[in-house]
């Protein structure tokens, strides 16, 4: 043969790998296929790249591990988890519910294209009684769309009642389970259909790889989320999902420290003269603590607080300006500590809740506690001076 062909031909993969801690990571999009008869029996191998490989196929089994499922498909992004499930499971003429508490991006997904494609979006009161929930679907109710703690607010729901209700009813439910990080709290335990993950943040944990996934423990849910990915063409890379079972391992220590210090955070805030009420589960006093102390083996490093008024915008912004260790940055779960305003994101809620005064959202990382808590004492200061 040619050198150009010995080139080619040379250098194919040893199908005998040593082990290692970690899976290997293999790039390829074509697969080659044993014979002729096994090129169109998807059923029996697999058949193209992006269906996954050695490290995405060792994610999803711990994936499943995690959050007690049969089975987990990995999508580009925490967006694009949330998006993927909830297209797999609905169509035109169906309706949907869900808390009006949503990831702001998940709601601009229901306005701006579930409604487009003819699914009916109601947003309900996080609140609600799980039989009043019920009560307000209807035959065209095919799916409910839970997030507790409630992004931003975090107003908690019992979403084991809510599901065991809609499962009678013939209504799927879905969980965005980030908070919990699939560790913290186990949905498919409680009886909801799908649980969503943004793995972007905890699972990921250093603020650098994008991923998301969702998790069934029904097979008959499961086929139609594994449909959705191939029909729609989603897919995430080896090094991706590498990086993501590498920070799976480390989950329960990171979870624990960021639970700890965001607590010591929280009482600090609650002693401070210039705060006027934590929003945190973990908290004793919190409308959601009984909940939080039912269901939940922790808490995460996300909470809020609402400042005291009188808060004009450029106090709070003083507020965020004079901090040195919290970043100003969107997303959290990552290593860093984060703050942002959250008022401008609640203008689109249909209930309109008084939360003492404006908000400030706060992702406590692995720094030691003491000097976030006096970093927070320098932006206090800035906050009182500026009023």
């Amino acid at each position: 043969m040619s050198e150009e062909t010995r080139l080619i031909h040379a250098g194919s993969a040893d199908p005998v790998l040593v082990k290692t801690v970690g899976p290997p990571v293999q790039k390829g999009s074509t697969v080659l296929l044993p014979n002729a008869a096994s090129l169109y029996d998807d059923h029996n191998h697999l058949t193209y790249g992006r269906q996954g490989l050695s490290a995405q196929f060792a994610f999803i089994e711990a994936m499943n591990e995690l959050e007690g499922a049969s089975a987990t498909t990995l999508y580009p992004s925490g967006l694009a988890a949330l998006t993927g499930a909830m297209l797999a499971v609905l169509a035109a003429g169906d309706e949907v519910l869900v808390v009006d508490t949503i990831y702001k991006p998940t709601r601009r997904f229901c306005d701006r294209v579930l409604s487009r494609y003819g699914v009916k979006v109601r947003y309900y009161d996080p609140y609600t009684a799980p039989d009043e929930l019920i009560a307000m679907t209807t035959p065209a109710t095919k799916l409910i769309v839970l997030e507790s703690p409630g992004s931003l607010t975090f107003e908690m729901q019992d979403i084991g009642a809510i599901a065991a209700l809609a499962k009678a009813r013939g209504v799927l439910t879905l969980a965005d389970n980030t908070w919990g990080a699939g560790y913290l709290i186990k949905p498919l335990a409680h009886g909801v259909d799908i649980s969503v993950q943004a793995l972007t943040k905890y699972v990921g944990g250093h603020s650098d790889v994008f991923m998301g996934s969702a998790s069934a423990a029904d097979p008959a849910v499961a086929a139609r989320l594994a449909e959705g990915v191939l029909d729609i063409g989603w897919a995430v890379n080896g090094e991706d999902a590498y990086q993501m079972l590498r920070g799976l391992r480390t989950l329960p220590t990171r979870l624990a420290r960021h639970g700890e210090s965001a607590l010591a955070v929280a009482r600090w805030l609650t002693e401070q003269p210039e705060v006027s009420a934590v929003l945190h589960p973990a908290l004793p006093g919190d409308r959601g603590h009984a909940i939080w102390s039912r269901d939940y083996s922790g808490a995460c490093g996300l909470f809020a607080f609402a400042l005291a008024a009188p808060a004009p915008a450029g106090a709070v912004n003083a507020l965020l300006d004079a901090l040195e260790l919290f970043g100003l940055g969107f997303s959290w779960g990552g290593f860093e500590s984060l703050a942002i305003a959250v008022d401008p994101q609640l203008k689109d809620r249909v209930v309109k809740r008084d939360y003492g005064g404006p908000l400030v959202r706060l992702h406590v990382g692995l720094e030691d506690p003491d000097d976030l808590i006096a970093d927070l004492r320098r932006g206090l200061d800035a906050f009182a001076q500026a009023r």
